[in-house]
Formats: C-alpha cells, structure tokens, sequence
C-alpha cells in the first residue's frame, strides 16, 4: 500500500476531514535519525499529522510547524511542513527506551512527558502565527485535538497510530483529522461522537488490511466525498546552496576568522543527517 493523503467533506459538507497512511515516510525518518522504536512513534505520528495539516494551509508558500517539548527523556519532537504535504522532522533524543506503559504500548506520552505543544504558521506576513497549548498526554493525538479546541477554536478528532514489526521497522503508520464545521447539527456531533467512540487503533484498519480510502469510509460513511489526494513525503529542502547562503549571511568579519583559523568548516543538517563541507578555498570565494 502506497503513501497517499487524502481529504475531503462528509455529513452533507457538515464535516472536513484528512486522511493518511505514512509507511514509507516514516520508514524513511527512521532510517536517516536511526530512532529507538518509542523515537520513532513519537516522530511518525507528528510527521503524519503534520502532512495532514500541512496540506490544511492555503497558499503553496505557507509553511507550518509542530513542536513538542516536555521534560521526559526525549526532550521533545519538532516537524515541519509544506502545503504538499511533505514534512521533515527530528526527535531531540532519538535513542530514547523505556519500558511500556500500563497497557502494553510503547510509552511515548512518558518519553516526551509535561511540557508544551507549539503550533507555528509562516504564512508570509511580518510575524508567524504562534498557537502553544500544555500538552495533555504526551501521546500527540490527544495534544492536538486539544490544540485545536482550545487555539482554534475547531471541534476536532484526531488519530495517530505507528506499528512496528519484530525488528523494529515501521510496518504500518497513518491517521486522521476530522474536523466539524460551523454549522453542523447537533444529530452529525452525536453521530460523530458514536463513531469515533469505537476507534481505538488506526493501525489495526491497516493491519486487517484496510486502505486509507477503507478507513475514510468506515469512519465517515459511504457518501464520504473524496476531494483531493496527495502523496506525502519526507522532503528535507536543504541544500549546499542554502548553506553557502547562511554562511554569507554571517559577514565578510566571521568568514574571514574562519579562513583564519584555517580548518574546513563542516554544517550538518539535523533533518536530514546530511553534512555540507567547505574548504578553506570555498570560504575565499564566497568572501
């Protein structure tokens, strides 16, 4: 089953909803931050709701992040976002273990522990938009759920899931937002309400071998209407362009004592692991 992202309208346009499934994108995120199977959960479900709430902005220029930061062992999840709904992302302690929590899942609420949840939205003004909520769980579902309740002010539903085979790669990953509008009846809440009530696992759908459509029509009915459909993907935009870039930006001063000092400088990028390498001549040329 391939990634794909899908969003749309139900209840009679009384309901928004975004839909994914995130195998091969969180797959990737592992594999390039080498994460401990609670990192890579922690991670995954962020990356997969930040793709969903990417391709909730606007503009194609907008871009969107999503911080978690608590005081437990893994200190905190930062993802970021494009209207294409592709995402990057780290984990601040990414070989994080600890035992599982009372159920038997990985413990990812205890790993990131108390702290905050921040929303930041470049949209091209002056200033970001910057919504921050306590987190309540630590889980990132309920977090956001309650971010949007409580910043948005938008009745919404969110779900998260990240299964892991024996060997600790990522079999399964995706979720949902699902969103009321304003004018929804009090009959599509309580519908709405039931519905969700017997969802427990979204990986469970994708284990007994549901589609993300599948999962978009058990959830929301069979008069679910299916807009658009995006693939989702881990996309760093770094570039050693972008880096010559940052490193003029500093002034001819700065460059000229790194020339002094006379070692190659070497910038590595944290979302992507990849590491940009001048030369004492590269430093004179871009002087």
């Amino acid at each position: 089953m391939k990634d794909e992202l899908l969003t749309g309208m139900a209840a009679g346009n009384e309901v928004r909803f975004f839909a994914a499934y995130t195998r091969d994108l969180v797959e990737e995120a592992r594999k390039i931050h080498n994460t401990s199977p609670i990192a890579t959960a922690a991670l995954g479900r962020t990356l997969t709701a930040g793709a969903m709430m990417g391709a909730m902005c606007k503009n194609d220029t907008d871009v969107l992040t999503i911080q978690l930061a608590g005081d437990g062992p893994m200190k905190g999840v930062t993802v970021t976002a494009n209207a294409a709904a592709e995402v990057k992302g780290l984990v601040r302690e990414p070989g994080v273990i600890l035992p599982a929590n009372a159920v038997g899942h990985l413990n990812v609420g205890g790993a990131i522990g108390n702290g905050v949840l921040r929303v930041i939205k470049d949209i091209g003004l002056k200033d970001p938009y910057v919504g921050q909520t306590e987190l309540v769980s630590g889980e990132v579902a309920e977090d956001l759920t309650y971010y949007f309740a409580a910043s948005e002010q938008i009745p919404t539903s969110v779900g998260l899931g990240v299964l892991l085979n024996k060997e600790n790669y990522v079999e399964h990953a995706g979720g949902f937002i699902i969103q009321l509008l304003p004018f929804a009846t009090d009959q599509t809440i309580r519908w709405l309400e039931e519905v969700l009530e017997g969802v427990h696992s979204v990986t469970e759908y994708f284990a007994d071998g549901y589609s993300i459509e599948d999962l978009v029509h058990v959830l929301l009915g069979a008069d679910a209407v299916i807009e658009r459909r995006i693939e989702p993907k881990y996309r760093c935009d770094c570039s050693r362009a972008r880096v010559e870039k940052a490193l003029i930006s500093l002034g001819r001063k700065e460059l000229d004592e790194m020339i002094r000092d006379g070692e190659p400088v070497n910038l590595h990028c944290d979302f992507c692991n990849k590491d940009y390498t001048f030369s004492i001549e590269d430093l004179k040329r871009l002087v």
